[in-house]
């Protein structure tokens, strides 16, 4: 008898081949697919405006939909022209890790539910300390990426290093005074931080902006004295947040200096690895994280340099008591009775989510997939082809160098020779960065983004996809040299063109 909801198991395996087939195609025909979907808002809704059906569908239309509507109108994430943002490219394994975990939908959140989930994702969250070099007794928890992540290890701080126990009441405890604050870099700090403000309703204004140095990173000397003067204004500072890698230029701010001045001054520190934290494994970057070992948590995107497929972020917090504090609750539906023991992990007493996915089994596939030597010649590949692009940057008259790489993130800008000669505002080189970026999404040969250096517009490259290489970062400078000369030459035509009389 066929159970409301199931395939018989003939369809299934049916289907199942389908599926694959499916995946097969898309993945055969990824390096030659447009980056960008070549359309617009209004036609993506029209092609999915039809009205929820009163009968259902066979599996075979649903497939045959995922071909024809929906597969061509996704933007190709795993393509290795992605350069916008920082999205990983989707290790084929992890395709499969999540078919698997979705066969038997564990619930993550209590050992019961799934008792190899827990031990698996101990065991990751083991091997991913050890790998970058943090204590592997260290405690730690997945969730859904960086924002998250960052959430889960800066509430822990905030409950840590608050003078009373926030959890029975909140922040509006009688004996509080002042404001909580925490504290980042004011060019390459993450917006991420300012969302868990914001979730923590501390406000956008507890995020303190430290003063960065020339290179992009943190100052340790000025975040001494900002903590010096809030806390004798009365505040409570409680948490500064390192990036290890920013989203910019990839800066990795100085760790081991930052310990420092968090111990001093009684403060949790947080470093978001969530896009460079591995990086920390690798022996030509390896001096960057001088002192990681010292913070009292970290947290990276699993999804993104690893190639995990979306959506998964790691949280790592050096005492796992302390995380554990932080999100323990009650309730007698959750608990079991006579053996508890002899009770494993639940999962759900270290972080925001109840109900959890399996999220660990993509991590974990992943990782045996490619093994720590293979993580680590990924990030070297990745790297290298960041310096590849600044090499043919710095050699190019009519580019303009603005950071050296320090990771697989690379931002510059198009300044031709013809502009900078005829005297062009900086508004009008910020504009036409900005149409060049444009038009290459529109041609569907690569997805690149622009961004802020120092106040001014940049190109900004991720290259964090396994797939990339030489030639896709050789194809798309070209393409930007050939679209900004065009584009700069038409704006020095129109310029140069006598204004009709009355006009």
């Amino acid at each position: 008898m066929i159970k409301p909801g199931d395939l018989d198991l003939e369809e299934l395996r049916r289907v199942g081949y389908q599926t694959i087939d499916a995946i097969t195609a898309y993945h055969e025909r990824l390096d030659a697919r447009p980056v960008l979907p070549q359309t617009t808002p209004a036609d993506v809704a029209a092609r999915f405006s039809d009205d929820f059906a009163e009968y259902g569908e066979p599996a075979e239309a649903l497939l045959a939909d995922w071909r024809e509507r929906v597969a061509p109108l996704l933007t190709a994430i795993g393509s290795p022209r992605h350069f916008a943002f920082v999205n990983g490219s989707g290790a084929m394994i992890g395709v499969f890790a999540e078919a698997l975990a979705a066969a038997v939908n564990t619930n993550a959140g209590a050992w019961k539910l799934g008792p190899a989930a827990a031990e698996i994702e101990l065991q990751l969250i083991r091997w991913i300390a050890g790998f970058i070099g943090y204590p592997d007794d260290t405690g730690g928890i997945l969730v859904s990426g960086g924002t998250m992540a960052n959430f889960t290890a800066i509430l822990t701080a905030l409950r840590h290093i608050a003078p009373y126990d926030s959890t029975p009441h909140g922040l509006q405890d009688r004996v509080r005074n002042g404001r909580f604050l925490l504290y980042m870099s004011d060019h390459e700090g993450h917006v991420s931080v300012t969302r868990v403000a914001d979730m923590l309703n501390l406000g956008r204004e507890s995020v303190r902006l430290v003063p960065s140095r020339a290179d992009l990173t943190i100052d340790p000397e000025a975040l001494d004295r900002m903590l010096t003067e809030d806390r004798g204004r009365g505040d409570l500072p409680f948490c500064v947040v390192a990036q290890l890698g920013s989203v910019n230029v990839g800066a990795i701010d100085p760790i081991d200096a930052l310990a420092d001045v968090c111990e001093k001054h009684g403060v949790w520190l947080h470093g978001d690895g969530a896009i460079g934290l591995l990086a920390a494994a690798l022996p030509e970057t390896a001096s960057r994280f001088h002192g990681l070992a010292r913070a009292d948590s970290l947290s990276f995107d699993a999804h993104k340099w690893l190639g995990v497929p979306n959506d998964c972020g790691v949280v790592l917090v050096r005492h796992a008591e302390r995380l554990r504090r932080a999100f323990s609750i009650t309730a007698p539906y959750l608990r079991g009775s006579g053996d508890e023991h002899d009770a494993g992990i639940d999962f759900l007493e270290y972080g925001p989510q109840m109900s959890r996915g399996f999220r660990a089994l993509k991590v974990w596939m992943v990782l045996r997939f490619f093994g720590a030597a293979g993580v680590r010649a990924l990030m070297a590949k990745n790297i290298g082809l960041a310096r590849r692009l600044h090499m043919l940057v710095r050699d190019h008259p009519d580019f303009e160098v603005l950071h050296e790489p320090v990771l697989s993130i690379y931002s510059f800008r198009f300044v031709p020779h013809s502009v900078m000669e005829s005297k062009a505002s900086s508004a009008s080189i910020d504009q036409l960065n900005s149409d060049i970026a444009e038009e290459i999404q529109r041609r569907g040969l690569a997805l690149l983004m622009t961004t802020r250096i120092r106040g001014r517009i940049a190109l900004r490259m991720s290259i964090c996809s396994h797939r990339t290489i030489e030639d896709d970062i050789d194809t798309t400078f070209e393409a930007i040299a050939a679209t900004g000369r065009r584009l700069a030459a038409a704006r020095t035509r129109l310029a140069a063109q006598p204004v009709a009389a009355g006009d």
